[in-house]
């Protein structure tokens, strides 16, 4: 009987050895590959080094690199060669014209992704009457307060999302990390060219860096990608929203801003603020809601047809006028007690003096109070107030629960915005809009730049540009300044 082969002893684990190893730790771990590019594309020093080893016909010596030219190595003119210092992120060729995109990062350090309005499909919910607080219940789900359309699973119109992928930023690093924009070149590399492009050039510099961190990670970071993705296939306005944006910045606990780089993107001229929850972090009609203690239940009235009209559910004028009709009966000498109360939002100060030293005017455009809003104006040195103004009985010197004149919703404030700029002489183009609310879409929509301040999900969705952070001295990113510039600014 022959007897079966024995099989061959089991060999040591395998592992790479260094002759395995390159300098590149994206090819080794095949986490990203530049489409269209050859395998064995390293660069200038691995391509100088495999020359010499190669037969060249006709003969020809190949010199070895020799670094910095000196006395001994001066400087010579190959045949053959050619040294440029143009690039297509620097200027365009002779007939061409700019077509660059800038895309600026926000890590959310402080904004960490965890889901805190709907449960999520991978645990269980808390039972009713566990005696959970509510916030407590909330950080069981998967997605923030500001990406649903309700707190509540009841009144949820469709199921409950799926659960998304683990954040990439807790593996490779809570910062904007080198493997976040090699993931975010890849993304931009799968949309189409315009015709006659074959290659995207990018560039990218560090704005901002964690000063809290012993290793300075970099927090905001700007890159500049040329050519802009086909305006034809994907317009910016659309690109913005694209799918594939959003799961990024879900993945990577970022903001991605999308600007085309126009010489008006550096240079505005025009910031306009809305008051309640951007320049300060509370609702004022709130806050006079909650003086009343007659009937006990005024305030939470008062406060849920705010958020309802925030989120863009009623119509604000209709809604404004609802509450202050709520507040009848208050006397007029509340506004000046709610002062010492308003909490303005971090960065506000340090901002509009960067501000007012680069010559940008400013406004605060309100659906709040004309008291409130032109104190607050003053204080912080802003040229121009806009807001409502309540009427005051004379003989009792308190609310009749009317409002004077217009109230200034999201179509004033669009006008209002117009005029302005009309009035200073100011292009649009060099207009930018803040704000949080459904009532300032407008008003963002006419400016060259909206910005959605830690906003509503349907604000977040339409406006050209979000910030969710915890200084609003961070805008001034968005017009290329880093943290040394914007420090020597607000000083």
């Amino acid at each position: 009987m022959s007897q079966e082969p024995q099989s061959p002893s089991r060999q040591g684990r395998p592992s790479m050895t260094a002759s395995m190893r390159s300098s590149s730790f994206l090819r080794e771990h095949q986490q990203y590959r530049p489409p269209s590019k050859p395998e064995n594309h390293y660069g200038i020093d691995t391509v100088v080094e495999d020359l010499q080893a190669t037969s060249v016909s006709p003969p020809r010596e190949i010199s070895p690199f020799k670094g910095i030219p000196s006395a001994e190595n001066p400087p010579r003119i190959v045949d053959g060669q050619s040294h440029e210092l143009s690039h297509p992120n620097c200027t365009p060729l002779p007939g061409a014209s700019t077509n660059r995109l800038i895309a600026t990062l926000f890590y959310k350090s402080t904004n960490p992704r965890v889901s805190n309005a709907i449960p999520s499909p991978q645990r269980n919910p808390s039972p009713k009457g566990s005696g959970q607080s509510p916030s407590l219940r909330a950080a069981d789900s998967d997605l923030p307060p500001t990406m649903a359309p309700t707190s509540k699973l009841d009144d949820f119109p469709l199921e409950p999302p799926a659960t998304e992928p683990e954040p990439l930023d807790h593996l490779y690093g809570a910062n904007v990390s080198p493997m976040c924009i090699a993931s975010f070149l890849h993304l931009m590399s799968t949309f189409p060219l315009p015709a006659g492009s074959t290659d995207l050039h990018s560039s990218h510099r560090c704005l901002k860096i964690d000063q809290s961190h012993q290793e300075h990670h970099p927090t905001v970071v700007e890159l500049t990608l040329s050519p802009a993705p086909a305006s034809d296939y994907l317009p910016l306005k659309d690109l913005r929203k694209h799918e594939l944006i959003y799961r990024f910045e879900r993945e990577w606990n970022v903001d991605v801003a999308l600007r085309a780089d126009t010489l008006w993107r550096r240079y505005p001229r025009l910031v306009v603020f809305d008051m309640d929850s951007t320049l300060i972090t509370q609702e004022v009609i709130d806050l006079l809601a909650a003086t009343i203690k007659d009937p006990p239940d005024l305030a939470a009235r008062v406060a849920d047809i705010t958020h309802r009209a925030m989120m863009g559910e009623l119509e604000f004028d209709s809604a404004f006028r609802e509450r202050v009709k709520l507040l009848a009966g208050l006397p007029g000498t509340l506004f000046n007690e709610l002062r010492p109360v308003l909490d303005v939002t971090n960065g506000v100060r340090p901002l509009i003096k960067a501000l007012k030293r680069l010559g940008v005017k400013t406004a605060v455009l309100s659906g709040g109070f004309l008291p409130l809003t032109s104190w607050l104006a003053g204080e912080l040195g802003i040229d121009y107030a806009h807001a409502n103004e309540v009427v005051i009985d004379e003989q009792t010197g308190k609310l009749t629960g009317e409002v004077k004149g217009r109230i200034v919703g999201k179509e004033r404030k669009r006008e209002l915005l117009i005029e302005i700029a009309e009035k200073e002489g100011i292009a649009l183009e060099q207009v930018v809009a803040v704000g949080d609310g459904a009532n300032d879409l407008l008003m963002m929509e006419a400016a060259g730049l909206g910005v959605a301040w830690n906003a509503k999900p349907m604000v977040q969705m339409e406006a050209s540009s979000r910030l969710n952070g915890d200084s609003l001295l961070d805008l001034l990113h968005l017009f290329g300044f880093t943290e040394e510039e914007v420090r020597q600014l607000s000083a």
